[in-house]
């Protein structure tokens, strides 16, 4: 049986749909791993760093996302990854994955890297199988992992 990938389409966060966005909620055992949505939303607008997007399937905001880029290392970090409880299990947070590292190549090349809670295994499986890898770096709490082609 082919499973196929949800069409993600990753929207600028603005006056129309920020609220839709802060309503995304994971599911209650995955949120030791990830801050509300609310507060992803303050860090993009307040922090400077971090850039917020809508994950957006079949026309619903279904997760969040944010990006950064660090020039010092040349790579784009992704952040702040919730899929909503109600849109888990579709293989959203995959797909999300994979566009952002299709969003994020340059001429073939893909250097973007991630933190990891320790004791989320769930995420940290689904990194790997993507192949990211575990660097032994730490970010404050959390492991990072990097993609690198090219």
């Amino acid at each position: 049986m082919v499973v196929s990938r949800p069409a993600i389409r990753f929207v600028e966060v603005d006056a129309s749909n920020w609220r839709s966005l802060a309503d995304v909620e994971p599911r209650p055992e995955q949120r030791a791993f990830v801050a509300p949505v609310a507060w992803y939303l303050c860090l993009g607008h307040y922090g400077g760093t971090w850039h917020p997007l809508a994950i957006e399937t079949d026309g619903e905001i279904v997760g969040h996302a944010m990006w950064a880029f660090d020039e010092e290392e040349g790579s784009t970090w992704l952040g702040g990854l919730v899929v909503d409880a109600a849109h888990q299990g579709r293989g959203i947070g995959r797909a999300t994955v994979e566009a952002f590292l299709d969003r994020f190549s340059d001429g073939g090349k893909t250097n973007v890297a991630l933190s990891i809670s320790p004791e989320n295994e769930v995420a940290r499986s689904l990194y790997r199988s993507i192949g990211f890898v575990e660097t032994g770096e730490m970010e404050g709490r959390e492991l990072v992992a990097r993609y690198r082609t090219g």
